[in-house]
């Protein structure tokens, strides 16, 4: 059961394997670019390619649902990023349970957007937990868990590949220690849980009265979605490529202290960033130096 990139490379690795993966359960085709056209989830692709049966239930709390997926009789039941709750009913359904791999060392950053919440926290680490699946939120037992550094550069879109491809193959090993019966869960300190509720675009807008370094992770953890912004001349301007600046000035937060080749300096409630990309509303995405021969930033604009 998953849906977006993230689950592919954990089905890749099943499907290379030759696992005998009975079905694949994903979210409905959505609509997608500026057509609006239907498009299938990325699982679902890998699926057909494999000659697997999809199913894409738009509702999954039903019995019909149910009765259709015990059809199986499932061992074991993996999930990656499905995008939605299992009832109780389907977590007792396959023998030997059903696994998750998720995206942070838990118990930190239980939820929905643990990688970019890893980035918007200033964390130097995350990882991969795979856990055993209660009807909690994220509160199962551990079984295997896999750690990666977070530079200073990395964005979401750069760490979800690196974080898939290391829970692909972490859900290899659990999946071997559950077939030789060596499967050794540990329970989670629910006294240092933290949360990683779901994102919203206005998660997106940034206060320039914070620290520049805050400001930062903010940009680079939204990016691919649902992207750092400000506004110019009461338009949206998307940032991106943040570098945190050892400058300080009096000028006030948001304002322009310079822009040009090497991109927008922007002061900030304490020190300056500098943004080398940005994306005007209607427009590309485009280094800042291609966006300042259409739209000229003195000194002294304040953003936002």
């Amino acid at each position: 059961m998953g849906t977006p990139e993230f689950a592919v490379p954990g089905l890749k690795k099943l499907i290379d394997r030759r696992e005998q993966v009975l079905a694949v359960v994903t979210q409905p085709d959505r609509p997608k670019g500026r057509g609006h056209r239907l498009a299938p989830p990325p699982v679902k692709t890998l699926a057909q390619e494999a000659g697997i049966e999809v199913l894409q239930p738009a509702r999954i709390k039903t019995p019909e649902f149910l009765h259709q997926l015990g059809g199986y009789r499932p061992d074991l039941i993996l999930v990656a990023a499905y995008g939605r709750i299992l009832t109780p009913a389907i977590l007792a359904l396959p023998r030997l349970g059903c696994l998750n791999v998720h995206g942070s060392l838990l118990p930190k950053y239980r939820g929905a957007a643990p990688i970019q919440t890893a980035i918007l926290r200033g964390e130097t680490e995350t990882g991969i937990t795979i856990m055993q699946m209660d009807a909690g939120l994220d509160t199962g037992d551990m079984l295997l868990s896999g750690r990666l550094p977070i530079g200073d550069q990395d964005t979401a879109s750069s760490l979800i590949p690196r974080l898939a491809e290391l829970g692909g193959e972490l859900l290899l090993g659990a999946l071997d220690q559950a077939a030789a019966g060596r499967l050794s869960p540990i329970k989670q300190d629910h006294a240092l849980a933290t949360l990683a509720p779901p994102l919203s675009k206005e998660d997106g807008r940034i206060d320039w009265s914070r620290r520049a370094w805050a400001i930062s992770c903010q940009i680079r953890a939204l990016d691919p979605w649902p992207h750092a912004f400000t506004s110019l001349a009461g338009r949206q301007l998307k940032l991106f490529s943040p570098v945190v600046l050892d400058e300080a000035g009096p000028e006030p937060p948001g304002a322009v202290v310079r822009a040009g080749r090497e991109g927008l300096v922007v002061a900030c409630g304490q020190g300056r960033l500098l943004t080398r990309e940005v994306q005007a509303e209607g427009k590309r995405r485009m280094p800042v130096a291609d966006f300042l021969r259409g739209c000229p930033l003195p000194p002294g604009v304040v953003l936002g």
